[in-house]
């Protein structure tokens, strides 16, 4: 049995797994706010309380919104900040008594859509979240790449390729840089210049709503964002060329993206011919704790 975590900044959802991949238990929690310890006993106190409810032992994954420093052991870069600087693995290891593995949340989303969701069969697939941030996890040949900085797939921090004029002037991100493409390209980046250029407050659902109704400055706002989705990842595709790209995160439920992005990630890619898949994910919400629990592949 593989069981696999989600550890998110206001829900934790467990589930438990056969070796078929089919779902024998799943569960949510809220997560304790700013508190360490609690957090890592809320961790523990579900993997044991879901082994007691199955009558049998599992392997144990976690996908974190953040990553494990490669040369500490200590969580870096989670938007959950108190986990920053913490030893979480050693810590739930020593609790539950096992090994346990952590990746990075879009990670372990990549995996689970590589394993056996959309990009089954794929031997590069690039599973992106496009949500309150961007981020980014890359499989191979059915193996999550991590990378000699634990960093691996985080293309939001690179900046925006070929900035136009409406793309200026580049916005401040939260990493301390500017023109990053999270900054460009997230939830509330796609809000915001909705709302600077038309001072509409929209969110994005009713973006898209609105565009596909005929209004002419949703339409534009979303062809912009898509011009840059489309640029974005082609530097992507020109270095790791995957079969396919999964689309996660709230950002990922408008279908116009599927239709629009090949052309526009199509002029911008180093080849005659452009056979890169983009598809929706298959296991929806679920990828996360799935591809989570798939760490044990």
């Amino acid at each position: 049995m593989r069981i696999g975590i989600d550890l998110g900044g206001t829900k934790i959802e467990i589930i438990a797994l056969g070796d078929d991949g089919r779902t024998l238990l799943r569960r949510r929690t809220v997560t304790p706010q700013g508190d360490y310890m609690a957090t890592v006993m809320t961790l523990a106190g579900l993997v044991e309380a879901a082994e007691a409810e199955l009558g049998r032992r599992g392997s144990v994954g976690i996908g974190i919104p953040g990553t494990e420093s490669p040369t500490g052991g200590l969580i870096k870069n989670a938007n959950s900040t108190c986990l920053n600087g913490k030893p979480l693995r050693r810590d739930l290891q020593a609790v539950l008594q096992r090994e346990i593995r952590l990746a990075n949340d879009a990670n372990c989303f990549a995996l689970s859509e590589a394993v056996d969701g959309s990009g089954q069969g794929a031997e590069i697939v690039f599973g992106i979240i496009l949500g309150t941030g961007v981020g980014g996890g890359i499989v191979i040949d059915g193996k999550v790449i991590r990378g000699a900085n634990a960093i691996s797939g985080e293309w939001g921090h690179n900046p925006l390729p070929l900035p136009a004029l409406d793309d200026l002037p580049l916005p401040d991100c939260y990493c301390g840089r500017q023109g990053c493409i999270e900054s460009y390209l997230s939830g509330p980046a796609l809000v915001r210049e909705h709302f600077n250029r038309h001072g509409q407050q929209l969110d994005v659902a009713e973006i898209d709503r609105r565009a596909s109704a005929g209004d002419a400055a949703c339409e534009g706002t979303l062809q912009r964002f898509e011009q840059r989705l489309g640029k974005a990842l082609a530097g992507v595709i020109n270095i790791l060329d995957p079969q396919v790209i999964v689309l996660g995160g709230g950002l990922s439920k408008m279908t116009r993206l599927y239709r629009n992005l090949p052309a526009c990630c199509g002029p911008h890619i180093f080849s005659d011919v452009f056979q890169t898949r983009f598809e929706p994910p298959k296991h929806g919400d679920s990828s996360g704790v799935r591809g989570a629990a798939w760490l044990w592949n």
